[in-house]
C-alpha cells in the first residue's frame, strides 16, 4: 500500500510530465476531479491565455485519482497518432473577434463537445469546423 505522501508525489510528477509534454504553463492546465458511481473522473482542461477561454482536452474515468491521472498521462503520450485534428473558428457572444482553436478528437461531435465544455452552447457561435489533413 502506497503512503498518502507517496501518492501525492507520484500525482505531482505525472501532472508535471503532462504539462511539459503538452508544452503548457501550469496556469494553462487544470486537472478537475469528480466522483461518479464510486469512480474518479478526471477532466483535463486547457486555458488559452490569449482569449482566456477554457476547453476540455480529454476526460478519463479511473478507480482513484492516481489511476485517472495515469490514464491521462498515457493518452497525452500518443493522442496525436490516435485522434483527428480539427480547426474550429468561433466567436464568443458579445465579442467581435473571430477565434481559431484546435482540438484532437475522434470525430466532429467530440471536437465540438470539447469546445462547449462547461459553458452554455448559446455563448459561442461556431463559424466552421474543419478536419485537418493528416501530416
Amino acid at each position: 500500500m502506497e503512503t498518502t505522501s507517496g501518492i501525492h508525489v507520484e500525482a505531482a510528477r505525472l501532472q508535471d510530465e503532462i504539462k511539459n509534454y503538452l508544452g503548457l504553463r501550469s496556469a494553462d492546465l487544470v486537472f478537475e476531479y469528480s466522483s461518479i458511481d464510486g469512480k474518479v473522473r478526471l477532466d483535463l482542461i486547457t486555458v488559452n491565455p490569449r482569449h482566456n477561454q477554457s476547453f476540455l482536452f480529454h476526460s478519463v474515468t479511473g478507480t482513484d485519482k492516481l489511476d485517472a491521472l495515469k490514464k491521462i498521462h498515457a493518452y497525452v503520450q500518443n493522442y496525436k497518432e490516435k485522434e483527428n485534428s480539427y480547426t474550429i473558428q468561433w466567436v464568443a457572444k458579445g465579442d467581435k473577434e473571430l477565434h481559431t482553436s484546435y482540438f484532437r478528437a475522434g470525430n466532429i461531435t467530440d471536437a465540438l463537445q470539447k469546445l462547449y465544455y462547461g459553458r452554455d452552447m448559446n455563448t459561442i457561435t461556431v463559424f466552421s469546423v474543419v478536419l485537418n489533413p493528416m501530416s
